[in-house]
Formats: C-alpha cells, structure tokens, sequence
C-alpha cells in the first residue's frame, strides 16, 4: 500500500516510531520537505503538500481519500492524560480541504470539511460534513462546527450557513487538489529522472 519509491526520496522524511510505520496508499502525492512520523493512514489520492508535519507519535492520525494537507501546515494529536484516558486521535476524512499554514490538533474532520489557511483547530473539535473553519480562525477545545456551519474570528464563533455555491466551489477545490496532486508528482518524478 505504500509507494516504496517514497522510502528512497531524501528529501522526505517516512519513519516508524513505538513500532508504527505510515502507510500511505501508493496513490497518494507527498511533496518534498514533507515529515510523516509514527500511526499514519494516508488514503487513496490524498494530496500532503510541501514542509507538511504529520507527527502521530502520542496517538494515531487517519487522512482520507482525496483530502488534503496544503503546505506548511502541523497535523499532531494528543496523549492520553489522567482526565482523558483515550486522547485524542487525528481523524480527516474524505474530501476535506485544509488551507496552507493550518494547524489541526486531536481533532475530526469529518468527510468534506474545510480549515481555512492559518486556522487553528485544538484538542477535541469536531468539524462535521460540509462545515468550514475560515482562515486564521481559532477554534477552541471542545468546539462543534455542524453541518453547513462557517464559523470565524478568534476565538472562533457561527458567522451563517454555507450556500449551496460555497459548497460547490469546495467540491470544486479537492477535485484540483487530485489533479494538481498528479501534475506535481509526474513533475518531480521527471525531474528526478532527468
């Protein structure tokens, strides 16, 4: 399921850590300066972009089919402590977007959210289907994002309901992600070749 190709590629870093190895399904694109560490599931088409971490030392981190980690953005999750035994893993679901220079910490993503560039999701949020965190918002532990929601401002509160456009265009944007993920790889594999 994982691309060995990816192993023998200096330029990012694939390591196991307590035992568990990312698998990361071999159509998925990692750009260079990506870091992935530890209890990582990355799914079919899912697209990390360049100097992405994804660190799943305390816990473990799932990424579905066609999301994806735009550059620069910290993907971890949170230990298990005394008043929360279970922690708090990092679950993404399929079809979500996450803007460059995000953050998202111990939290869900259910299928097609969205986290706006330079948000900030903490511990224990949950951001249902179709909701949408705007860029450099600040969502606090325990937040619920529902359907349809965009919630904005730090920290982050309801602002309305998504239109049925601002849904499209969301679909819109990881179907490029998928496309714009291949360009990419068939570029760096040409250039490694070359």
């Amino acid at each position: 399921m994982t691309d060995n190709s990816l192993s023998r590629r200096t330029d990012i870093t694939i390591a196991a850590i307590k035992g568990k190895a990312p698998r990361i399904h071999s159509s998925a694109f990692i750009a260079p300066g990506c870091r992935i560490v530890g209890d990582v599931e990355i799914g079919p088409d899912a697209s990390i972009w360049y100097n992405c971490v994804i660190r799943a030392d305390v816990h473990r981190i799932v990424i579905g089919a066609r999301s994806n980690i735009q550059d620069g953005t910290v993907v971890h999750c949170d230990s298990p402590k005394p008043k929360r035994p279970d922690g708090f893993p990092t679950i993404i679901g399929d079809d979500v977007l996450i803007g460059h220079m995000a953050m998202v910490h111990g939290s869900t993503l259910e299928d097609r959210a969205f986290v706006g560039l330079g948000a900030i999701v903490m511990d224990g949020c949950t951001i249902h289907s179709d909701g949408m965190l705007a860029a450099g918002a600040l969502l606090t532990q325990g937040k619920v994002i529902e359907s349809r929601q965009l919630w904005t401002g730090r920290p982050a509160k309801y602002l309305r309901d998504l239109t049925d456009d601002a849904l499209a265009d969301m679909r819109a944007g990881v179907k490029g992600y998928v496309i714009n993920g291949k360009i990419h790889r068939e570029a760096l594999d040409g250039a490694q070749q070359g």
